[in-house]
């Protein structure tokens, strides 16, 4: 008999189950998928999520924060504050992305560095320089260089000297994709991609029910952002994804190009073989600031740091020794590679 009663409990609650479970995967087929695009750090958002009610204006205050907090193009910013030199104490949203940057550059040996400002701008690469910088500007700039001539203590950013500028923009974008899908987690949201001038971060399924595929560009020289030709289609379903390259953000001034990607030791646009440094990670932050970082380090010296850090994945393209395109990643990567 009491034998019987577990057995009929049993099958009781196994009915349960699979009445339960058609029942949600009803409720999630029937949830529609919103999408979001708007305008943010002089850039273009995309965001596409599974939930009833759109949250668009949640979405924008969270990105409102961010630029409040990190865009050097808002005068009112706290990093726009602190280049200031003016009195102000660093909100959460800066001292997350200040600390995550410090130990970053430290792990680059300094590749990745958010002092590197001042000769962003005199390559004309941030605010608007028609002239190209001299060798004396280059190298008096180089004195104000460096991420060990800052700290931040009890929310105060201290530095070595008052010229000293910030600039969080090869972290900035991934670290805002990030924001914008804890805020869409807090919300309940199971399915997602957030993505903010092509940094990227996903989550569950896509509205076809199957994983988040994104591709990855040819780094063919498209500074109008026209080349919608691929490389690669990469499965980036719950990870973070960002790309770095100096195929979009580029000029030529006397017949020579001149690219964004700024080495912080020699004070000039980079001139290394990577043609652009896809990386996987955890957070979109971190991809965003190793991505910039490998750009600056060359293929050899990527992959010794990526040797150390196997929670990150990475996609590179670079020019081999006869100029011709090439293709290497992280092993971890090839079961990701969908085409």
């Amino acid at each position: 008999m009491k034998s019987n009663k577990k057995l009929l409990w049993q099958s009781a609650f196994l009915l349960f189950l699979i009445i339960g479970t058609i029942a949600i995967v009803r409720q999630q087929r029937s949830t529609p998928y919103q999408k979001d695009t708007g305008f943010v750090f002089g850039t273009i958002y995309n965001i596409t999520y599974q939930n009833d009610k759109n949250l668009k204006k949640d979405i924008e205050d969270a990105l409102k924060k961010v630029d409040y907090s990190l865009s050097p193009f808002n005068k009112q910013s706290v990093i726009s504050k602190i280049n200031r030199n003016e009195s102000v104490k660093a909100d959460k949203m800066f001292t997350d992305v200040f600390t995550l940057a410090e130990k970053i550059s430290e792990e680059t040996d300094g590749a990745f560095d958010i002092t590197v400002a001042p000769l962003v701008n005199a390559w004309g690469f941030g605010f608007k320089n028609d002239v190209l910088p001299t060798k004396h500007t280059i190298d008096s700039l180089k004195q104000l260089i460096g991420y060990n001539k800052v700290s931040l203590k009890d929310g105060i950013v201290r530095k070595d000297d008052d010229r000293i500028m910030l600039d969080c923009s090869a972290i900035a974008k991934g670290y805002a994709c990030d924001v914008v899908a804890d805020l869409l987690h807090d919300k309940g949201v199971d399915n997602f991609m957030v993505e903010i001038g092509g940094e990227i971060v996903t989550h569950g399924i896509n509205d076809k029910r199957l994983p988040w595929k994104i591709g990855v560009t040819k780094p063919v020289d498209d500074s109008l952002n026209t080349n919608q030709e691929l490389q690669t289609v990469l499965n980036v379903t719950n990870k973070a994804m960002a790309t770095s390259g100096n195929y979009r953000n580029f000029y030529y001034k006397n017949g020579k190009k001149y690219a964004h990607t700024i080495d912080p030791k020699t004070g000039r646009p980079v001139q290394h073989n990577i043609l652009s440094a896809t990386v996987l990670a955890d957070d979109c932050a971190s991809a965003d600031a190793y991505a910039t970082a490998f750009m600056v380090m060359g293929l050899d010296k990527a992959k010794a740091v990526l040797d150390k850090h196997p929670e990150l994945m990475a996609y590179f393209i670079y020019s081999d020794d006869n100029g011709d395109n090439a293709v290497w990643y992280s092993p971890s990567l090839r079961d990701k590679i969908t085409e």
